[in-house]
């Protein structure tokens, strides 16, 4: 059993492979939490939390000013009933009242791991692979019930965590603050790494020490968005890369987000995640319930890439789904950066022939082929074929796609609406928009209201015609700005700051029910490029294009950025032209080749203008990828030196029995008389010896992981080294 609660002493007791978390009803019914970290033995614990008198810190028992809440390591805290930390949920009442006083009332341990209704989560295939923990608390007075959701994973060091609200009183209840964790550590002697960037420049590492007070990262864009990721770690003082003590929290939604850590008076550290309570309440009826998503908490004694490799596992095998989440990736050409909107069926056939002739698979056609779409100005919504272009409409030009051995795949933003298009001249009440307020546009487009219901059934009744009306295999599903003006037409005012979480649920419902309809779609997320790269967009699409920025040095950073929690098979990475269209910066094509090989595989520029010498490249480097993406796609994953700490940058992947591995090396600018170097590699058996299939050489797992290896003397700026690695004999 993972889970033990040890009636004599109530304390709940959680296990997973290498962890424990302990928690504790104490003092008429309130839920502590003891201990989260290395595993320890299910006995019930000796240590009990010391109670003090503490100045300031009032008592919600007068007689005993032993115990107050501010000072209480808890599990779900309150506001107001003497904990004046932050609150992990907040109700208004109908008298207008904020004060609420949950109590333990029963807890049940079920096996296996219950779907969130409406929700994206990580899931299990048998239920010998997880308990569940479900504690009820009350508030008796207003009949409000809340259940703790705790999943914990048999062979993994994986905690999941939400919270369901039941309102079983009389009155209604106004939600405005529902958050999915909340854990108290008893100190603040952490760093706190986050993600942090931009559009083009998403997900680089940031980290800084806890001090007192609150530090967040957070999203209020409608979307889990470039500028932060729904994910943060608490990393133990001297922790690094394979050693100390890591804890990682990430928030499987594409919303806006809040996560948190306030460190208190006493130096000890709050942690909590959920869905941003900021222009956030959900109206409650007696009778009725809300679900919050669910943070996944992974704990780690082997540093950030003990966290990393579990997340990766994790969420590659029980969280993406469908067929593709097992089968190796198409290696794929774009035609976005060769045309943009300026193509025709006979420039798309020539890129896609030629496409073939050099190995690729795919050929994926962008934005402009619907409605009049010459530029991004018009036409978001009217999702037919533009025959001027395209005079054979999709099912043509997928023909003479595939004709030569290629796979078809298409662009689609179907969040989206343009004013300029027929689906708008006939709802104009379709988009988020508040009454009487001018409507801001982004890249010249407006949000269709997802929260509506036959919006959503339009949404779906369009793109199932336009995947049955062609052999399409990939879809590129694309988001290109963010929220405001965030109101609904159909919503009355007390649930107007509703409207976003309804969104979010009704994009998944459409994303749900196509992805089910059309198993054999490849779909891929990208909301300009990584802008919504989350746990709860993989759940339905098994890959992300991770960034609109296709530089190769850039590319650096943003992919060993997002390596910290996501696996490589759920990143798009595509050699483009040079100058490169983001930076203008001019890299070797072995360099592009080598970085965007680090991830699902692919090519995002005018194929025909390549020069023979060119295409032989390309020949090559798509010959290897199909040699290796196998090992790339499904192997684990180490990274070996930070693009953030030097000029070089290095990762690696071994095969699951450790027989074969393959490492990139990068640097990025020459150096003048530059020291002589190597490279120690990860992972590897250290009783096993290797062949490089470059030069027949064979070494030790141990002598290539301690001694390591001599970095070629390299010519010249932005250079890449790739060796290859065989158990000999094997």
């Amino acid at each position: 059993m993972s889970i033990r609660y040890h009636a004599a002493s109530r304390t709940i007791h959680l296990q997973g492979k290498d962890t424990s978390y302990v928690m504790q009803i104490v003092h008429e019914g309130y839920l502590a939490h003891l201990y989260w970290g290395k595993k320890i033995r299910a006995t019930p614990l000796t240590y009990q939390i010391p109670f003090k008198d503490r100045a300031f810190s009032a008592n919600p028992d007068p007689s005993d000013r032993t115990f107050s809440l501010d000072v209480l390591p808890q599990e779900y805290p309150a506001y107001g009933r003497t904990d004046l930390r932050s609150p992990a949920y907040h109700i208004q009442l109908e008298n207008g009242s904020t004060i609420t006083d949950l109590r333990y009332v029963s807890h049940r341990i079920l096996r296996g791991k219950p779907k969130l209704a409406g929700l994206p989560a990580t899931y299990v295939e048998t239920d010998d692979e997880a308990e569940t923990l479900e504690i009820e608390l009350e508030d008796a007075l207003i009949g409000l019930k809340v259940i703790l959701s705790y999943t914990v994973y048999e062979d993994r060091n994986v905690m999941t965590r939400s919270v369901r609200f039941v309102n079983e009183g009389n009155n209604s209840l106004q939600l405005l603050r529902a958050l999915s964790m909340s854990i108290d550590f008893p100190d603040a002697e952490f760093d706190m790494m986050q993600l942090s960037g931009a559009h083009c420049r998403e997900r680089h590492i940031v980290k800084r020490p806890l001090t007192v007070g609150t530090q967040a990262i957070e999203s209020r864009r409608g979307a889990s968005s470039h500028q932060q990721n729904p994910f943060l770690a608490l990393l133990r003082k001297g922790a690094g890369e394979d050693q100390g003590e890591v804890y990682g929290f990430s928030f499987v939604y594409s919303g806006n987000f809040l996560a948190q850590i306030e460190v208190d008076q006493y130096d000890a550290a709050r942690v909590q995640m959920g869905i941003h309570p900021f222009d956030f309440s959900w109206l409650l009826h007696p009778g009725e319930s809300f679900q919050t998503p669910e943070v996944v908490l992974v704990y780690s004694d082997e540093g950030l890439n003990g966290m990393s490799q579990t997340y990766h596992k994790l969420y590659r095998s029980r969280l993406c789904r469908g067929v593709y989440r097992d089968k190796v990736r198409p290696i794929l050409v774009n035609n976005w950066e060769a045309t943009y909107f300026d193509f025709d069926a006979d420039k798309i056939e020539k890129i896609a022939r030629t496409g073939r002739e050099l190995g690729i698979e795919l050929f994926v056609l962008d934005d402009g082929w619907f409605g009049r779409r010459d530029d991004d100005t018009s036409s978001l919504g009217d999702w037919f074929v533009d025959r001027r272009k395209l005079p054979g409409g999709l099912e043509d030009l997928a023909e003479r796609v595939r004709k030569p051995g290629m796979e078809f795949g298409l662009w689609v933003e179907p969040e989206m609406v343009s004013p300029d298009s027929d689906l708008y001249r006939e709802h104009p009440d379709w988009c988020l928009h508040v009454p009487e307020r001018s409507r801001s546009e982004g890249r010249n487009q407006l949000i269709l209201d997802f929260s509506r219901q036959e919006v959503c059934d339009a949404v779906i009744q369009m793109l199932s015609g336009i995947l049955s009306s062609a052999p399409i295999t990939y879809v590129k599903w694309d988001m290109n700005r963010h929220m405001t003006e965030i109101g609904s037409a159909a919503l009355p005012p007390e649930r107007q700051r509703e409207t976003a979480h309804r969104y979010m649920l009704g994009l998944y419902r459409v994303l749900g029910e196509l992805t089910s309809s059309f198993p054999h779609v490849l779909f891929e997320s990208c909301s300009g490029g990584g802008g919504r790269f989350d746990p709860g967009m993989l759940y339905y699409m098994p890959q992300t294009w991770t960034s609109d920025n296709t530089d190769a040095v850039e590319r650096l950073r943003i992919q060993y950025g997002t390596s910290i929690v996501y696996p490589v098979i759920t990143m798009g990475a595509h050699v483009s032209a040079v100058p490169n269209h983001q930076v203008h910066r001019v890299t070797s094509l072995q360099m592009r080749g080598a970085v965007a090989m680090a991830g699902n595989f692919g090519y995002e520029m005018d194929l025909t203008k390549l020069t023979e010498e060119e295409k032989e490249i390309v020949k090559k480097q798509v010959a290897l990828y199909k040699e290796i993406r196998h090992l790339i796609q499904f192997g684990d994953f180490y990274r070996l030196k930070s693009p953030f700490e030097g000029n070089e940058a290095a990762w690696m992947f071994v095969s699951e029995d450790r027989r074969e591995a393959i490492v990139f090396y990068y640097r990025v600018l020459s150096e003048s008389n530059a020291p002589l170097r190597r490279l120690c590699l990860k992972g590897l058996d250290p009783m096993l010896d290797y062949v490089s299939l470059e030069d027949g050489q064979t070494y030790g797992g141990d002598e290539l992981m301690h001694v390591g290896l001599s970095i070629p003397d390299l010519t010249g700026d932005f250079q890449s080294v790739i060796w290859r690695w065989r158990v000999k004999n094997g």
